[in-house]
């Protein structure tokens, strides 16, 4: 049966700034990896698995219907403005709309290069899309809004690296858009303002119809972000490289480079092999997702029919997100120690757990998950200091009903540990893909126990510990 894409593309109908017409590069010996036949049916896609499905996710071949495209964005990058980046190893193969009424972007990353490569070769090795397709998948397991992996393809054809020569392989990617912040700022730095409002209607249209106006897009885009980073941190999940071409305006977590995930737990912890400031670092998130928000209202304020008035309303907006984050993570944590409705005393019980945990360098993931039972102390170098804290925890929990199971669903038992990742790499470039099976099996359900799968709840020995997590461009 051949496959049924049923594609209703919306961006390749906005002017020739937007995009460049680009199809993948054909590769030599395209071999399926995985197909995500649930979220295939979630997406109203027929066909079932074949040998079709190689050459599609591949780039070999063009479903009907689609029309591929690499999208024009800039982006600051660690801080510095670049005003012209755009997909360089991806191309959007076109849009569909779900049995829900919801669009989606089905992209195909590593697809060769474009226009806006910038001398790159536009593909990307086996690491990298396991990664994606792994942590992508854990995310939205978590509740977490994310983009989505549909398919892993090999290409045949080996990418070189500064570890030499790698298996070469393509991810097909599903998004509610693939629209950034960076998207924005493309416009606003050439000062294209009829560019700017078209992409702004576009955008308001497809994910914020409700909104009128550009400070009520600004608002609700900043609602989304905070709610985002907020659950990220709830989590111990560390972005790796929040540049605004990495925000998407949707509010999914997009572009999964150097991410990870925490194990024993640090403010200040950073993997990513490119942050050599920590500017990404795990507690900072939530200051680069404002900073990343004022340069969204920035490039709004040229399409404003008063630029003054926007400046003032924009910079309230933006100021006040500080605060809307700090309520978003009160919200997500106060589950994991089993509280309803938290109050400013909860936070300090929160804050003093995780600053004991920081002291005893306890396992973030572990701890949470472990509250309440004999094991919670277990995960600290000096339990005697959580006892201290245990006692004032189960004076304030008499209060609660139902909290174990409320734990439960807060606090995974299950991640996408660093080490367990590295591990399910190497056994794929060895050719070895139950790692990647058991991972994806295991993380589809992470607030669940699962016996036999207790060495995927483990910390790394020392001798594992992953110091760095690199982008795979």
């Amino acid at each position: 049966m051949s496959i049924n894409i049923p594609f209703d593309n919306t961006y390749a109908t906005l002017p020739p700034e937007f995009y460049a017409r680009q199809a993948p590069v054909p590769v030599q010996h395209p071999q399926l990896i995985r197909f995500n036949t649930a979220l295939a049916s979630e997406l109203g896609i027929d066909g079932g698995v074949s040998d079709e499905l190689a050459t599609i996710f591949a780039g070999n071949a063009l479903p009907k219907g689609a029309f591929p495209l690499a999208q024009a964005y800039a982006g600051h990058q660690f801080g510095g403005f670049s005003p012209q980046l755009g997909d360089g190893r991806a191309v959007l193969l076109g849009e569909i709309v779900d049995p829900n009424g919801h669009r989606r972007d089905i992209q195909l990353k590593g697809s060769g290069p474009t226009p806006f490569s910038r001398n790159g070769d536009g593909r990307a090795w086996l690491g990298p899309v396991l990664r994606e397709y792994v942590v992508s998948e854990a995310m939205h397991a978590l509740g977490i809004p994310t983009t989505r992996a549909l398919a892993a393809t090999l290409t045949g054809e080996m990418v070189f690296r500064q570890q030499g020569g790698l298996p070469g392989a393509v991810l097909a990617r599903v998004a509610s858009s693939h629209i950034r912040v960076g998207t924005f700022q493309y416009f606003a730095a050439r000062q294209h303002i009829e560019g700017l409002r078209q992409l702004f209607e576009y955008t308001r249209a497809r994910h914020y119809p409700d909104t009128k106006t550009p400070g009520d897009f600004l608002r609700a885009v900043i609602a989304r972000q905070a709610h985002l980073v907020a659950r990220w941190m709830a989590v111990g999940f560390i972005h790796g490289v929040m540049n605004t071409d990495n925000s998407a305006i949707s509010g999914e977590t997009i572009d999964y480079g150097p991410c990870a995930f925490m194990d024993s737990y640090h403010p200040v912890t950073v993997f990513s092999s490119i942050d050599r400031q920590g500017r990404y670092a795990y507690d900072n998130q939530r200051e680069v997702i404002v900073w990343n928000m004022a340069q969204l209202a920035s490039a709004l304020i040229p399409m404003t029919p008063d630029e003054d008035a926007a400046v003032i309303d924009f910079t309230k907006a933006v100021h006040a997100m500080p605060a809307m984050i700090d309520a978003e993570w009160l919200t997500a944590f106060a589950p994991k120690i089993g509280v309803t409705h938290a109050d400013e005393t909860d936070r300090s019980l929160i804050n003093d757990l995780l600053s004991i945990m920081q002291d005893g360098r306890a396992d973030f993931t572990n701890t949470f998950r472990a509250l309440g039972s004999p094991g919670a102390r277990d995960q600290f170098v000096n339990p005697e200091v959580f006892d201290v804290w245990d006692t004032r925890w189960r004076a304030r929990i008499k209060k609660e009903n139902g909290w174990q199971e409320r734990m439960k669903t807060a606090n995974p038992a299950f991640i996408p540990r660093n080490h367990r990742i590295e591990q399910m790499i190497q056994s794929a470039v060895a050719g070895d893909y139950a790692p990647f099976e058991r991972l994806l099996q295991v993380l589809s359900m992470p607030y669940s126990d699962q016996p036999g799968a207790e060495d995927l709840q483990a910390p790394p020995a020392p001798h594992e510990v992953v110091q760095q997590t690199f982008c795979g461009t």
